[in-house]
């Protein structure tokens, strides 16, 4: 029992030299546990979506003069057209500066909700 005592303890404190057998089966029970854990152990890490900025928008270029802004549809309550490009405008204007919408388009995730509006703009 004393010697069962000290072979875990010598596991423990990672006190066995290099080579030997009880170095590597330590070694080799850390290597199962990296690749094998993830298959049986729920991490909850799985990657995120598409994410917007901090601000909720992205900006691509449209051309030489316009932009198109992708809005996320969270900051919009929504509502008639121009409530909604009412909204649309205030919530680009703290990034664009004035500028026109000249039109604008919902972005449906795959089960057909509105994700982000696409804005385009010209100045």
């Amino acid at each position: 029992m004393k010697r069962v005592w000290h072979t875990i303890r010598g596991y423990i404190a990672w006190s066995y030299d290099r080579g030997s057998i009880q170095y590597d089966v330590m070694v080799t029970l850390i290597l199962l546990f990296v690749f094998l854990a993830p298959h049986w152990i729920n991490f909850n890490d799985k990657p995120v979506g598409h994410s917007l900025s901090e601000t909720g928008i992205v900006v691509y270029p449209d051309g030489p003069s316009g932009f198109v802004y992708e809005v996320d549809a969270t900051t919009i309550k929504g509502g008639d057209d121009d409530a909604l490009r009412e909204q649309l405008q205030q919530a680009i204007e703290p990034v664009a500066g004035e500028a026109e919408i000249t039109g604008y388009q919902a972005v449906r995730d795959a089960r057909g909700r509105v994700r982000a509006y696409r804005v385009r703009v010209r100045r």
